[in-house]
């Protein structure tokens, strides 16, 4: 299996959305995040990326087909909510590199595929210039949620190795629908950040 990985922006960028919003809907809907996703909320939620002139999506792929993606931007360029958490604890937005979702198809999980997507994230922050952090966050849920899978590993150790350390006190809250629930509910989102 030879995975390829590239940085797309600009036009490129654009032709990649699907491939993404195809990625999240399939992850995201296990364990953390047990997101319902539709297309409709796909399209809107990577309009607002697609128009951040920052923005880069991280794509690797296998043959034609892309198997995982990985976004940022400046966080000054991305909606309101997050970077809302940050502004009023005093951060300038203007300074930090929001990582986005990394979403990546099983079977090509533990080939460090992940760490692939923070180096070249990283790499595009500090080529934009006038960025001196990265950041991001990740959905809280409780250690007794019925759907938490037994064998769940948490992917704080990885964040740690690559430099992350979660900011106390920093936490976000997002809504969106669970697959066992009827509408969408809040969930908090814990904030992490290194130096570029």
């Amino acid at each position: 299996m030879t995975v390829r990985i590239e940085p797309l922006s600009g036009e490129a960028l654009a032709r990649g959305l699907p491939a993404l919003a195809r990625l999240r809907i399939a992850v995201f809907r296990s364990w953390p995040y047990l997101y319902d996703g539709t297309h409709d909320h796909e399209q809107d939620y990577l309009s607002k990326l697609a128009a951040a002139p920052g923005a880069v999506i991280v794509a690797a792929s296998d043959g034609d087909e892309i198997i995982g993606c990985a976004t940022a931007a400046p966080l000054d360029e991305v909606e309101g909510e997050f970077s809302e958490p940050l502004v009023t604890k005093g951060y300038d937005i203007t300074r930090l590199l929001y990582c986005g979702e990394s979403v990546l198809l099983p079977a090509y999980r533990g080939q460090g595929l992940g760490h692939a997507f923070f180096d070249h994230r990283e790499a595009h922050g500090r080529k934009l210039g006038g960025l001196t952090h990265s950041t991001f966050c990740a959905v809280q849920r409780a250690a007794d949620h019925p759907l938490r899978p037994a064998d769940y590993v948490p992917l704080d150790a990885f964040w740690t190795k690559r430099g992350y350390a979660k900011v106390d006190g920093l936490v976000g809250t997002f809504a969106w629908k669970d697959i066992d629930q009827s509408g969408e509910t809040a969930k908090p989102m814990q904030y992490w950040m290194r130096e570029l």
